[in-house]
């Protein structure tokens, strides 16, 4: 469904990614797990396009460069130099780290607002899928977003992208800020997504102990280059990881 060949990514001289290269097959969750600063979200960024929005503010402000290099393949379509939104029409969707919410406005608001592009016809069924997933927020519909839990936000959010209906999700760090519990909550509507739809995921994340159990295949980020690569078991039972990751 999605390959990734030899990207490069530069801002100004300052190398973020390093002849990175991934695949991702059709109904698999594939993780990418880095420390903070591995250059996960700039490979999140950049599969998803957002790098191009990036790079054009910045032309036009004067500020640093970006330049990026090689190829990202989804559907057998080179996408490499399409715009974001048109990506998400070809049905490729990021959720962001740290909550991109409109916390002024209440839940049902905000997956209305996600699926603005939606036909009405559809959007009632879709923000009922989102309930569906994540039933915690059937009951918080008419509460301010702003006001919910970290957690509850963190639902909330990925929601949004799901009212796009997705085929391949990028969840960017979407375990960063939650307590323990919540992180096992989000990680079982995680694999209760994939389970009741089939959609493939690519998940970024620091917090590999939760994540690597629910991945079919990994890969390991260091300082924006590929460092290691297998199965979740695979990874799960490699030394380095345990000692990296699991401090043990």
């Amino acid at each position: 469904m999605l390959e990734v060949k030899n990207l490069m990514v530069f801002f100004e001289n300052a190398l973020a990614l390093n002849d990175f290269t991934m695949t991702i097959d059709q109904g698999e969750i594939v993780g990418v797990i880095g420390s903070n600063s591995a250059g996960k979200t700039t490979l999140m960024n950049t599969v998803s396009g957002l790098i191009i929005d990036m790079k054009i503010k910045e032309q036009r402000k004067g500020g640093e460069r970006i330049n990026i290099y090689g190829e990202i393949i989804f559907r057998g379509e080179n996408i490499t130099d399409v715009q974001p939104f048109e990506r998400v029409k070809k049905g490729l969707v990021l959720s962001r780290e740290r909550h991109p919410i409109f916390p002024e406005s209440e839940v049902v608001e905000n997956l209305k607002i996600a699926g603005h592009l939606v036909k009405r016809s559809q959007l009632t069924q879709r923000m009922e899928y989102v309930y569906s997933i994540f039933p915690a927020l059937t009951r918080l519909k008419k509460r301010k977003a702003g006001f919910l839990s970290g957690g509850e936000q963190q639902m909330l959010a990925i929601g949004m992208a799901l009212i796009l209906q997705p085929a391949l999700l990028l969840l960017d760090e979407p375990l960063l800020g939650l307590s323990p519990m919540l992180q096992t909550m989000l990680i079982d509507a995680i694999k209760n997504l994939r389970r009741e739809s089939g959609i493939t995921i690519l998940i970024a994340e620091q917090f590999a102990r939760p994540v690597l159990p629910i991945i079919d295949r990994g890969y390991v980020i260091e300082n924006g280059m590929l460092a290691l690569s297998g199965t979740g078991k695979e990874l799960m039972d490699n030394p380095e990881i345990k000692s990296a990751y699991f401090g043990i």
